[in-house]
């Protein structure tokens, strides 16, 4: 029987581990106020809390902070994908004072141990008063 390579397991990310999204700040004291119901002040905090949502595998708070005529019912999260980074290129609007904003960045990540990343214009509104994902446009991948 041959042998299969065992691919090491990903350290959990917790309260204390470096914030996945990129800021120089903890997990706990960065996205993971966020992902425990803490809004997000700007779209592009948004947008790092949500990619750290998919670092950590957190389905509902993707889906809590979709907007509700875009939002998918369900997501089917792959927990073999290992995210490696987030790199944030613009960022139009979405301050604390307005209604709408993008953020165009790379995530990096390896998908069945090949290296992709992930190109994205996103748009975010407020909706019920707080930031939420619209949709992408030129999502791309490669």
């Amino acid at each position: 029987m041959p042998r299969r390579a065992v691919r090491p397991k990903p350290a959990a990310v917790t309260a204390s581990s470096p914030c996945p999204c990129g800021l120089p700040a903890t997990y706990g004291a960065c996205c993971g106020l966020r992902h425990a119901g803490s809004p997000a002040s700007t779209a592009q905090l948004l947008m790092r809390s949500r990619y750290s949502a998919f670092v950590v595998l957190d389905e509902s708070y993707l889906l809590r902070t979709w907007h509700p005529s875009t939002r998918p019912a369900s997501l089917d999260l792959d927990p073999r994908v290992r995210w490696l980074g987030l790199d944030v290129l613009a960022t139009t609007a979405g301050g604390p004072f307005h209604t709408e904003g993008t953020v165009d960045f790379t995530a990096r990540h390896l998908d069945g141990g090949r290296q992709e990343s992930l190109r994205e214009h996103s748009r975010f509104v407020r909706h019920e008063g707080a930031w939420v994902y619209l949709d992408a446009a030129g999502a791309a991948t490669g």
